[in-house]
């Protein structure tokens, strides 16, 4: 299913967090958005744990992505 008007199709939530974390660090990303999994001994592997089964929380992260990197072209 194609999904061209999607600017997050075919990137895994890993992903997105990973160039989040690039950008802003684990304190700006908690500054962005205040979860404390981004600030209480901070990984890539609990974040994701937690943001699989925090709706609410993803749907900021991608938010935040699709707000940081729309305007760049995916390198």
């Amino acid at each position: 299913m194609s999904q061209p008007n999607n600017p997050l199709h075919g990137l895994s939530l890993e992903k997105i967090l990973t160039r989040l974390v690039e950008q802003y660090g684990w304190d700006g990303l908690y500054n962005e958005v205040r979860v404390n999994c981004f600030v209480n001994d901070p990984s890539i592997k609990s974040a994701l744990k937690f943001l699989r089964k925090t709706q609410w929380a993803r749907d900021k992260v991608e938010a935040l992505y699709i707000q940081t990197f729309s305007h760049q072209p995916t390198p």
